[in-house]
C-alpha cells in the first residue's frame, strides 16, 4: 500500500502544475535574434509596427528586468542547460567555444526522458558537428541550419535566405522561399502532428532573423524605407506577421490554453539601436544593459498565471528550465554539487503570482573568446557593477550614464566578493576545450571549417576570403572515436562552392546581396598540402587548380589536435586549410 500513497502524492504534486483537466502542458519557446528590447512598438518604438508581438505582451507575464548573454550562442546554452555559459562551455560564437561541455543534460534531455516530443526548427548555433547538433542534445525533431546564420557564416557560406539549404535530423536538404517563413511552417506542422497523436511537446523555434544579412521580401521592408534600416525592421515586420499566424494556429488547433508560450531574444539590440533602444545603454557585446536585458513574455492561460503583468524582479535565461521543469512535472536534471552559483532557479511562483519576490541573489552575465577575469557584468536587483568598477543604479538612472562606485564602495564589495567566489569555481576549467568528435558511427563523415578554429575569429565568410588566421591557420580540438585510418581533405573554399584551391572565389549570382569583395585573396601557387594531428605531420602534393588536396593519416582513439594549411614550392606556408572533410576509411 506504501507505494500506493506514493503514486497518489505523485499525481496531487503534478495536479498543481498540470491543467485541470490533467493533460500535460506543451512548451513553445519562441526567440528572435539580434532583436533589442527597443525593437518593438510595443515598448515604445516610433517606426516599427509590431502588432502581434504587442497583442501578445499584453496577454503575458512580463519579465522586466530579464537578462540573457549579449551574444548568441552563450544564450542559447544558458536556456537550454540552466547554467552559467562559463559553467557549460558555450561562452562565444567562435573560436572553439561554442560547444556545450559533455555530460551536461538539456531542456531537450530532461522533456523528452519525461515523455515530451522535443522539437527545433532554426537557429541551432552550438555545434554542427557530432556530438553538438541538435539531435544528439535531446530534440528527437530537428529542422534546422548550420551555424550563426544563412548566408556568410562560415559553414553556410553563400547559401541564400530565400531557396537555402536546411538539415533535418543531420540530412542536408533544400527549402523554398524565405527562411523565416520555413522555420514557422515547419514547426506548425510538426506541432499540428503531435496534437493529432495527442502527444505533449516542446517545441523550440529560435528564428536567424532579424540578425543579418537583412535580406527580406520587399512587401515587409518598402514600408520601412527612408525611416531607419528598412530592411532590419522588414525582418521584424515578417517575423511579427509569423508570430501572428503562429498564435491563431494555436488557437484552431485548440492548443492555446494549455501550452506555455515563452517569447524572447538572444540579445540586445543591433541595428535599430540608433532608431530606438527603450532608453537603455549600448547594445549586442557590451556589458550595458542594452548588451543583455530582454524582453521574456510567457503565456499559459490554463496555468493559473493571474492578470497579464509586468515583474520587475531581475531574472535570467538560465531560470526557464527549472522554471520549465516545475510547470511541467518534469525532473529537473542532476545537478553537480558545485552548480549552486551558476544555475537558474524556478520562477514558477512568481509566475503564478505565488511570490512576490525571489530570495535575495546577484547574477553574472560574462561571455567572450577570450576569458578575462571581471569582464562581466553583475546584477543585483537595482545595481548593476559593470567590468569590476564601474556601478549603476539602473533605476535611478536606466541609461547608466553616472558611474557612482565612489559613492557605494559597499555595494561594490560586497558584488566583487561575490564574482571572486564565482569566478573560483569556474577559472580551473576556462580554457579546457571541447573537442569536434571524428570517426563515430553517429557522423561517418565530418566537415570543419574555420568558424571553430582556437582563439581565432574566423566564422565569417568575409573572414575566409580575406584568409584570416595567418600562413597555416588555427587548430581545431578533435576527438578521435576510433583508431584507425583518416582521409582528410583539405579545402580553402567549401566544397559546395566547387572553387579550385588557388583561385579567388566571389559569390554566385544566386546570392546578390553577397557582392565580390576586394580583399579576397587567392594563391595560386599553393602547391603542398600538410596536417599535424596527434604528434604526427603529414604532407602531399597540391594542385591549385584541384577544388581540394586529400591526406592520410594513421590515428590512435583518443583527445587531440588537428591543424592544416597549404605552402608553395619552396615551402613558405600560405592559409589554414579553412574547410577541411575527415573521414575514417
Amino acid at each position: 500500500m506504501r507505494w500506493l500513497c506514493s503514486i497518489a502524492l505523485l499525481l496531487i504534486t503534478l495536479s498543481s502544475s498540470w491543467a485541470a483537466d490533467g493533460a500535460r502542458p506543451n512548451v513553445l519557446i519562441v526567440m528572435t535574434d539580434d532583436q533589442g528590447l527597443g525593437d518593438f512598438s510595443y515598448t515604445g518604438n516610433p517606426v516599427l509596427k509590431t502588432p502581434n508581438f504587442d497583442a501578445f505582451a499584453k496577454q503575458a507575464v512580463r519579465l522586466t528586468d530579464f537578462h540573457v548573454s549579449p551574444m548568441c550562442s552563450p544564450t542559447r546554452g544558458q536556456l537550454l542547460t540552466g547554467l552559467a555559459a562559463l559553467r557549460n562551455g558555450a561562452t562565444s560564437v567562435t573560436a572553439g567555444r561554442t560547444f556545450l561541455r559533455p555530460g551536461i543534460p538539456t531542456l531537450a534531455d530532461v522533456f523528452a526522458k519525461a515523455g515530451y516530443e522535443t522539437g527545433l526548427f532554426g537557429k541551432w548555433h552550438l555545434g554542427d558537428s557530432y556530438p553538438h547538433r541538435p539531435l544528439d542534445k535531446g530534440f528527437r525533431e530537428s529542422v534546422y541550419h548550420l551555424g550563426w546564420g544563412q548566408l556568410h557564416s562560415t559553414p553556410e557560406f553563400d547559401w541564400p535566405l530565400i531557396d537555402g539549404r536546411y538539415f533535418r535530423n543531420g540530412i542536408e536538404k533544400r527549402f523554398k522561399g524565405h527562411c523565416t517563413d520555413f522555420w514557422f511552417d515547419s514547426a506548425k506542422a510538426w506541432m499540428k502532428e503531435r496534437k493529432q497523436k495527442n502527444e505533449p511537446f516542446l517545441c523550440y523555434l529560435p528564428t536567424n532573423a532579424p540578425h543579418g544579412p537583412h535580406i527580406e521580401l520587399e512587401q515587409f521592408v518598402k514600408p520601412y524605407e527612408g525611416k531607419g534600416p528598412a530592411a532590419f525592421f522588414g525582418m521584424i515586420a515578417h517575423l511579427d506577421q509569423r508570430f501572428g499566424d503562429l498564435d491563431r494556429f494555436l488557437t484552431e488547433e485548440k492548443l492555446r490554453d494549455n501550452t506555455i508560450v515563452i517569447f524572447m531574444t538572444d540579445n540586445g539590440g543591433t541595428a535599430g539601436v540608433k532608431t530606438f533602444n527603450a532608453g537603455l545603454r549600448a547594445g549586442k557585446t557590451t556589458y550595458y544593459d542594452g548588451g543583455h536585458r530582454v524582453p521574456c513574455w510567457v503565456r499559459w492561460p490554463n496555468g493559473k498565471l493571474g492578470e497579464p503583468r509586468d515583474v520587475n524582479i531581475s531574472t535570467q535565461n538560465t531560470d526557464l528550465l527549472p522554471t520549465l521543469c516545475e510547470l511541467c512535472g518534469v525532473t529537473e536534471p542532476k545537478w553537480e554539487a558545485n552548480d549552486g552559483l551558476y544555475r537558474g532557479v524556478s520562477l514558477a511562483g512568481l509566475l503564478r503570482g505565488d511570490r512576490k519576490e525571489l530570495p535575495d541573489r546577484k547574477l553574472v552575465v560574462q561571455y567572450g573568446q577570450i576569458i578575462k577575469k571581471f569582464d562581466s557584468c553583475i546584477i543585483w536587483g537595482k545595481w548593476r557593477l559593470v567590468k569590476g568598477d564601474e556601478l549603476y543604479d539602473v533605476v535611478a538612472d536606466r541609461e547608466q550614464q553616472a558611474n557612482v562606485a565612489a559613492k557605494h564602495p559597499g555595494v561594490v564589495k560586497e558584488m566583487r566578493d561575490h564574482y571572486e567566489l564565482w569566478w573560483k569555481g569556474l577559472e580551473p576549467s576556462l580554457n579546457d576545450f571541447v573537442p569536434i568528435s571524428i570517426g563515430a558511427k553517429q557522423q561517418p563523415v565530418v566537415e570543419l571549417t574555420s568558424g571553430d578554429w582556437e582563439g581565432i575569429y574566423a566564422d565569417n565568410s568575409g573572414y575566409v576570403r580575406e584568409a584570416v588566421g595567418g600562413p597555416t591557420g588555427g587548430h581545431w580540438h578533435i576527438q578521435v572515436e576510433q583508431a584507425g585510418e583518416y582521409e582528410f581533405t583539405l579545402r580553402r573554399w567549401p566544397e559546395q562552392t566547387r572553387a579550385a584551391l588557388g583561385e579567388k572565389y566571389e559569390p554566385s549570382a544566386k546570392s546578390p546581396s553577397n557582392k565580390a569583395n576586394p580583399k579576397t585573396v587567392g594563391f595560386p601557387t599553393i602547391a603542398a598540402a600538410t596536417i599535424e594531428i596527434a604528434g604526427g605531420k603529414t604532407s602531399a602534393k597540391a594542385d591549385p587548380k584541384a577544388t581540394g588536396a586529400t591526406l592520410a593519416a594513421k590515428l590512435p582513439a583518443g583527445r587531440t589536435t588537428l591543424k592544416a594549411w597549404f605552402a608553395d614550392a619552396e615551402g613558405k606556408d600560405l592559409c589554414g586549410a579553412f574547410f577541411v572533410t575527415v573521414t575514417r576509411k
